[in-house]
């Protein structure tokens, strides 16, 4: 006879509907509230400096990942993050049509960050202590292909919705922009209401999915010594600089890219509206990002990092130049847009592979889950400072100019691609004899 507390349940059951929910809050508070503040008249500077401080959970997550397994077990934090979530986009919901939205929002969107980065610790945590080996393998892929399929939900379906009610009378939000946000995001609030009852029950008790307890202690020392190791690896300088740099140019392209397209001809943008943005970056742009980042993997597989490096730093950062077109000519065909875009974003999945597998490269060894938390957490780095200035710098330039300084931004990645060693055999599919 089954019991209520299962330590097994069929992974189908709930890794899929996991990593959709792992991937929701992100991107809403990453991507999604760019776009719903553009609609809402927030200037671009303040758009990109507040919104870039929302990077600041992922930055610092590995620091509180001890008390996730410190207090309580994987499986609470997890069902316990997504009820978070779910009030903070109600509270949202409900802040949006006051004088003051915009630091109430803010300050909720900081709340989710915080809770949308502790769910990430502690589902990737339940991911492992639920499945054997042999599950975790063949389910890395299907939680890969939901977290995917979330990143389309939110930066595409959510923000059509969105679009549908600033023109749609269904709910008399017609023109109504706060109110037809307002409505989506009471979407978003039950969406998130439904997962934290469904996986309250549908998720496993692993036996294995207990505090740390007594030895909290003796936890906390040898965290501090796996972080001290961290910052004593060979040329730390150089790892560091390519964290940091390696997307200084994307960082400041991402904050202003849909800005850019929602803004009016005259302002210099391309005057989309809020469904063909959605449109543009959630199916067409996600879609070639992961193509790009299949592409990598398989490329590097064959020849290793150190062999295709550069050709992912020309990658990632070459395809910029679309957005220096797209400013200049101001195209009216709409797929000639999403072209543009499709092939910025293609070269940024197949480029940002380097980048991941340069963090796995540099976390081997004995303390390697740790650090490349670390690794993940310099990555939000590099795209928080960048992202903060980036708004202030488009509205002294103008869109013309400042895409064409994101060219020149790449500069630093080119150089940090040329400082860090890379073994010549790392990366590549081990040939079976």
């Amino acid at each position: 006879m089954t019991t209520r507390r299962a330590t097994y349940r069929n992974p189908w059951l709930w890794v899929p509907s996991l990593y959709f929910a792992q991937g929701i809050p992100y991107v809403v508070v990453m991507t999604v509230s760019v776009i719903m503040y553009k609609r809402l008249n927030i200037s671009n500077e303040e758009i990109a400096f507040y919104t870039s401080w929302l990077y600041l959970p992922w930055v610092i997550k590995p620091l509180w990942s001890p008390v996730v397994d410190i207090l309580k077990t994987k499986r609470f934090w997890t069902v316990s993050m997504q009820l978070l979530v779910g009030g903070g986009l109600a509270a949202v919901a409900l802040t949006l049509p006051l004088p003051s939205f915009f630091q109430y929002t803010l300050a909720l969107f900081w709340l989710m960050a915080f809770a949308s980065a502790t769910h990430d610790i502690a589902a990737d945590g339940f991911y492992i202590l639920s499945l054997n080996e042999k599950d975790q393998s063949f389910f890395v892929g299907i939680r890969s292909t939901f977290y995917r399929i979330a990143m389309i939900t939110g930066q595409g379906l959510l923000v059509m919705l969105a679009g549908f009610f600033e023109t749609s009378d269904v709910l008399g939000s017609a023109g109504n922009i706060p109110l037809a946000w307002s409505i989506t995001f009471f979407v978003l609030a039950g969406l998130f209401i439904a997962f934290f009852a469904y996986h309250k029950f549908a998720l496993p008790y692993p036996v294995t999915d207990r505090p740390a307890g007594e030895g909290s202690r003796n936890f906390l020392q040898e965290f501090l010594k796996t972080f001290i190791s961290f910052f004593k690896k060979e040329k730390i300088g150089y790892v560091l600089a390519f964290l940091l740099l390696y997307r200084f140019a994307e960082a400041q392209l991402v904050k202003l890219a849909q800005p850019f397209m929602l803004d009016p001809r005259e302002a210099g943008g391309l005057g989309l509206s809020t469904s063909e943005v959605g449109f543009v970056y959630g199916t067409v742009g996600v879609i070639a990002l992961t193509l790009g980042g299949i592409l990598g993997g398989m490329a590097a597989s064959k020849k290793g990092l150190k062999f295709w490096l550069w050709w992912m730093v020309l990658s990632i950062n070459v395809p910029d130049l679309v957005y220096v077109y797209l400013s200049f000519v101001q195209p009216e065909n709409f797929l000639l847009v999403n072209a543009a875009v499709a092939i910025e974003q293609f070269g940024y999945g197949f480029g940002f592979t380097a980048y991941m597998l340069y963090m796995i490269y540099v976390a081997q060894g004995k303390h390697s889950t740790a650090h490349y938390a670390l690794c993940t957490g310099f990555m939000a780095l590099g795209m928080m400072i960048p992202g903060m200035f980036s708004g202030w710098l488009q509205e002294q330039l103008g869109y013309q100019q400042f895409f064409v300084w994101v060219c020149l931004a790449t500069i630093p990645g080119f150089i940090v691609a040329k400082l860090v060693h890379v073994d010549p055999e790392f990366g590549k599919k081990e040939n079976k004899s």
